[in-house]
């Protein structure tokens, strides 16, 4: 989340003690998340259910973007306080301006009273107000008392009212600088909160840089884990096929990317979405795509080829050829966001979890796979799919699982191809 910085206010200081909490935000951060960080590196991590990394990693991100709403709040008080500081600067300024004004005033009051007093001193007196008198006459003379009736009276009441005037605009001048400074510091700590939430996100983008890491290693560890138990399985079986195959010739294999249509049997299939929470259906495409978590099943009688292909999101790709019912010989896969329970050559049935489901990114699509089980669908094997169109395969398989009570799949156009000759409706 990107967060404008580009804030460059005059005062800087750190946050109010009234809240002492926001001084400690970047070391709690870190702290907690450092702890996360570093039990995911302990030894025995990779074996954890990648669900919980995940949830780690979605936690990191939450907390990245509460700090960024909360830069923002910081930045957008830090913008009025600067603003009403502005303001009470000119006010102060305004207020300065005035009290120069009336000191003037005052002078030129006190001026004119004087020549208005010289001025009615030499009238009562016979002579003329233009008489050349520049100086207020020597204490003690008649003169002074004329000036002093004069001037006193009114001169002293200017001078008073001035003066409350002065004293009125000292308080104000006063207060605003009270204010000021208070507004001085509440713009210091507005601007050190930001900074202790700026370097929290820091914190945070460079643990979850670690987090994702981790992840893609306990992935990786998981896949190689995955290839491994496959190759050996797989080993395994051939050992197994080698030992029976005289006393059990097989037919010979199928071709890549066909299937053998054989004979419909009594088997008997279920609903393998049966007990998923939270069970919501997406769109139709190679497969059906759905959301949720909780077991997923067999559709019913079958062997396992495949758990693991790296080429599909999470790594899983669980495949088992049906050996019974009207699709006896096809191959389904179930693959994404699923956690294998199921080995490669095991048998299963419509009661056996074939894998959990878990929250993740993906979650999870199931349909039909190419007989080879090496990752590829029939949908693409056949050339049907290019990206996120509805296939003729998709469609089949969707109807199929509505048969059995699962909620079909959300069609994104006419299907397209179409389903070899002889393969079962449903």
């Amino acid at each position: 989340m990107a967060v404008s910085t580009n804030h460059k206010p005059r005062l800087a200081k750190l946050i109010r003690p009234k809240k002492p909490a926001l001084l400690l935000l970047g070391v709690i951060v870190f702290s907690s998340y450092f702890t996360v960080a570093t039990n995911l590196t302990k030894p025995g991590r990779a074996s954890a259910s990648i669900t919980t990394d995940r949830s780690t990693e979605q936690q990191l991100e939450s907390k990245i973007a509460q700090d960024g709403n909360l830069i923002q709040n910081l930045v957008t008080k830090l913008n009025q306080a600067q603003a009403q500081s502005a303001l009470l600067t000119r006010r102060e300024n305004s207020l300065e301006s005035t009290l120069t004004r009336d000191k003037r005033a005052q002078v030129a009051m006190k001026n004119r009273l004087r020549q208005v007093a010289i001025e009615s001193y030499v009238n009562g007196n016979g002579q003329s107000a233009s008489g050349s008198i520049l100086s207020i006459p020597a204490t003690g003379t008649a003169a002074a008392s004329v000036y002093a009736d004069v001037a006193g009276g009114t001169l002293s009441s200017a001078i008073a009212q001035f003066q409350i005037d002065q004293a009125r605009t000292d308080t104000a001048a006063a207060e605003l600088q009270k204010t000021q400074k208070a507004l001085t510091v509440t713009i210091s700590n507005l601007e050190k909160s930001k900074t202790a939430a700026d370097s929290a996100i820091a914190n945070d983008d460079s643990l979850l840089h670690q987090v994702k890491g981790n992840i893609q290693i306990i992935l990786a560890q998981e896949a190689r884990r995955h290839q491994q138990e496959q190759q050996q399985a797989e080993l395994a079986l051939a050992h197994r096929a080698e030992a029976t195959a005289a006393a059990n010739p097989t037919p010979p294999p199928v071709p890549r990317h066909t299937i053998q249509v054989v004979a419909q049997t009594s088997g008997s299939y279920a609903n393998p979405l049966r007990s998923i929470s939270a069970l919501s259906v997406s769109r139709i495409d190679q497969g059906v795509d759905y959301m949720g978590y909780g077991p997923i099943y067999a559709i019913g009688d079958g062997t396992v080829l495949s758990t693991y292909n790296g080429g599909w999101p999470g790594g899983t790709f669980i495949c088992y050829q049906l050996t019974d019912g009207p699709a006896a010989g096809m191959v389904v896969y179930a693959a994404e966001d699923i956690n294998p329970t199921v080995q490669v050559g095991q048998s299963v049935n419509a009661n056996t979890v074939i894998g959990n489901v878990y929250e993740g990114p993906d979650g999870i699509e199931t349909g039909w796979a190419a007989p080879a089980a090496d990752g590829l669908t029939m949908a693409a094997a056949n050339g049907q799919y290019y990206g996120s169109n509805s296939t003729a395969f998709g469609a089949n398989f969707s109807q199929l699982l509505q048969s059995l009570g699962a909620p079909g799949g959300v069609l994104q156009n006419p299907p397209t191809g179409a389903v070899p000759p002889g393969w079962p409706a449903f």
